[in-house]
Parts: C-alpha cells; sequence; structure tokens
C-alpha cells in the first residue's frame, strides 16, 4: 500500500491519478488526520508527499513523517511542499525564493539520477511555489539532483536512503516526462518489496 499525504493541494489527487493508472493503490490522508505512530502502523510500503500551500513546519505530519520513513527504511517521494519537507527534515533551511511562480514553465536540469534515470536533459517541468530549499544550507548527507540554470533546486535525494523530492510538478499535464518520473519512483518500491 502506498501511503499519499495530502496537504490541502489541488494536485494531489493527480498524483492519486497517476499512481492508479500505474496500477498502484494510494491511501490518501490529510497532513493532520492522524500522527506519524498512525501512519507508520499502516506499514506502507512507500510515502508520497504532496505539494500544498503551506511550509514544511505548517504541514502537519510531514517532516517527522520523513524522518520516520528514514528509519524505517521506507522508500518517500515529495514534491514541492513535499520536497522542501524532505530538506528541512534533514536540516536545510526552506527560504523564499526570488520570484514567486504559479503555473510557469522551467527548464530543468539534471544529472539522470533517481526519479531523471533515462530521462533527457534539460526537460520541461511546471513551476508552482514561493519557497525553495536553500542550496547554501543543504546537509552533506542530500544530493541535488536538478536545478534550473541560475542553480535554484527542482531535485534533491538521500545519498544513502530511498528517499528523494522534485520541486516542480510533475503530475502537471504540462511538465515532460512526470509519468515516467512517478513510475520511477513505483518501480523502486516493487524492487523493494521483491528484496
Amino acid at each position: 500500500m502506498l501511503l499519499l499525504i495530502d496537504n490541502y493541494d489541488s494536485f494531489t489527487y493527480n498524483l492519486v491519478h497517476y499512481i492508479g493508472e500505474m496500477g498502484w493503490q494510494a491511501k490518501v490522508v490529510r497532513n493532520d488526520a492522524l500522527n506519524v505512530q498512525e501512519a507508520m502502523a499502516l506499514r506502507p510500503s512507500g510515502i508520497v508527499l504532496s505539494p500544498g500551500p503551506k511550509t514544511p513546519h505548517e504541514a502537519g505530519i510531514c517532516v517527522p513523517l520523513v524522518h520516520a520513513a528514514a528509519d524505517a527504511g521506507i522508500p518517500l517521494f515529495g514534491v514541492c511542499l513535499g520536497h522542501q519537507s524532505i530538506g528541512e527534515a534533514f536540516g536545510g533551511n526552506v527560504v523564499r525564493c526570488h520570484e514567486i511562480v504559479h503555473g510557469k514553465m522551467g527548464e530543468i536540469y539534471h544529472q539522470g539520477k533517481g526519479v531523471f534515470a533515462g530521462l533527457p536533459s534539460p526537460l520541461q517541468g511546471t513551476r508552482y511555489h514561493s519557497l525553495i530549499v536553500d542550496r547554501a544550507t543543504l546537509p552533506d548527507c542530500l544530493e541535488v539532483t536538478a536545478e534550473l540554470a541560475d542553480g535554484t533546486i527542482m531535485g534533491l535525494r538521500h545519498k544513502t536512503l530511498p528517499i528523494e523530492g522534485v520541486q516542480f510538478h510533475p503530475e502537471s499535464i504540462r511538465s515532460e516526462h512526470g509519468h515516467e518520473m512517478i513510475g520511477t519512483f513505483l518501480n523502486q518500491l516493487k524492487a523493494e518489496e521483491a528484496a
């Protein structure tokens, strides 16, 4: 079972739809509808943290759930606010972006790691955010996997744990290769279950 934490965002069900198209069922729970212990008691194969309108420390259980997933070795994928929650959970700062973007396309440059494996670089990603993970405070355990030409972080992942996030919205119809990115994360879950 895939646990999807809904951060009160209209894009949450786009993620649910993409996940369903790939043969997975997601249990959708609002970020304040259960505590971390209750979430972990569901024994998810993987966790997705949805986008949302607030900051990581205002996103219910998201930041402590990243810690719990890390401790348990459960794969976790964060989108936008979910991505920022990963950065904050491991000690990075989330700061205001130099521009507020809502529905703006961006050229995403990546190294072909994690959810970007096998995808062309750059690719177009749809951005809806006013906050970013601050590169200057990125902890050593996280690596940048994608960025804009100006160095703004668009993707990050843990160096040793199956945890990663993207700042843009792969579930947006305008983003290129969004299905493939989500599919790569889901394939990782299948590999973890088989191991």
